[in-house]
């Protein structure tokens, strides 16, 4: 290309960031020019689903087989527990049960582990950052504290819960949390560099987000990387997808950074297409995807509440029909070939 720069005009870190884009290995450094993590902070980094046994404990066995899987399928990263992963729900002693088996198999592994660990307060939530950080997670992730809309109140519950640790952290937004609440954040935590953005509109607030901080504060897009063609054109850093697909993400943005655009559509367009049929067959369709792909061996929730007001959370149910099954197998079979795990 008659635009590219000599390699020798390239700076380091710009460097790094085009092998990151690449899907190559590369280091995250912080803004203190310290090397963070030895694992890239970019790209498709899917929300995990929680497994549970059919009398609703956790499977931490079932766990470990989604790292494994996310892995297989050549993903970056693995998110665990955020609102996917039913973390309202979890008990303290799962929480940090979950955090360790995924980050002693995740150390093996090429997705970078990211812990999420927002709680009912700052001092729990300051306890799973230094549980994350003592089993060897790359990174934390944060929502805000539930029900708080004072700005003042979630800045000072960020700062508290990244000093605790030194690991990068990812803030999670939601609501009415404005791109000035946010910047707030980015300047007055040296550690916080990633939001994922769900609060506003996204698409819209990405371009502030990058122009305000010069590039430094990288933006993952939520919402299940539904508009992922229109976020990576965006410049979002990373894409929080469904874990069930991940693979088929994956392909789609590897094809994407390889020049291969109109292939990469196409990949994206099949997960769409799962997407679409699997819905009638209501929010169990993902876990039973990881059933019939032997990553879990049942498609429990012990959160259905927060799809189906009629049930109590706590209670593990499943409500997908004959119907059902027959929709999410039948969308798997179509793009069988294109599966990397």
């Amino acid at each position: 290309m008659s635009n590219a720069k000599p390699i020798a005009d390239i700076g380091r870190r710009e460097f790094l960031g085009m092998m990151a884009g690449a899907g190559a290995l590369s280091l995250t450094f912080g803004r203190a020019g310290s090397a963070a993590t030895s694992k890239p902070l970019r790209g498709l980094f899917p929300i995990a689903q929680t497994p549970f046994t059919e009398s609703g404990k956790l499977d931490l066995d079932s766990l470990v087989r989604e790292v494994e899987f996310i892995d297989r399928g050549g993903v970056p990263g693995f998110v665990w527990p955020q609102k996917a992963s039913e973390w309202p729900v979890l008990t303290e002693r799962e929480r940090l049960e979950g955090t360790e088996a995924i980050a002693s198999t995740g150390k093996k592994l090429r997705p970078a582990i990211v812990i999420g660990v927002q709680a009912p307060n700052v001092a729990t939530a300051v306890k799973y950052a230094r549980h994350a950080e003592k089993e060897g997670a790359d990174a934390i992730m944060s929502l805000p504290p539930q029900g708080q809309k004072d700005p003042n109140a979630i800045l000072d519950y960020y700062q508290e819960v990244a000093k605790s640790v030194s690991l990068p952290m990812f803030a999670q937004t939601e609501g009415d949390m404005s791109v000035d609440l946010v910047m707030r954040l980015f300047k007055s935590i040296p550690n916080l560099q990633y939001v994922k953005d769900e609060a506003g509109n996204p698409l819209a607030r990405v371009g502030q987000f990058r122009q305000r901080s010069s590039d430094r504060l990288k933006v993952f897009a939520g919402n299940g990387a539904t508009l992922m063609i229109n976020e990576i054109e965006l410049g979002f850093s990373g894409l929080c997808p469904a874990a069930w697909l991940a693979d088929l993400f994956a392909a789609s943005w590897d094809l994407w950074f390889v020049g291969k655009h109109r292939e990469a559509a196409e990949m994206f367009g099949r997960i769409l297409m799962v997407e679409s049929m699997c819905r009638p067959a209501g929010p169990d369709a993902g876990k039973y995807i990881l059933c019939l792909r032997n990553v879990f061996k049942t498609y429990t929730w012990r959160s259905y509440a927060m799809f189906s007001p009629g049930d109590s959370k706590g209670r593990s149910v499943q409500h997908l029909n004959a119907q059902g099954k027959q929709w999410v197998r039948q969308a798997l079979e179509f793009v069988k070939p294109y599966l990397r795990a």
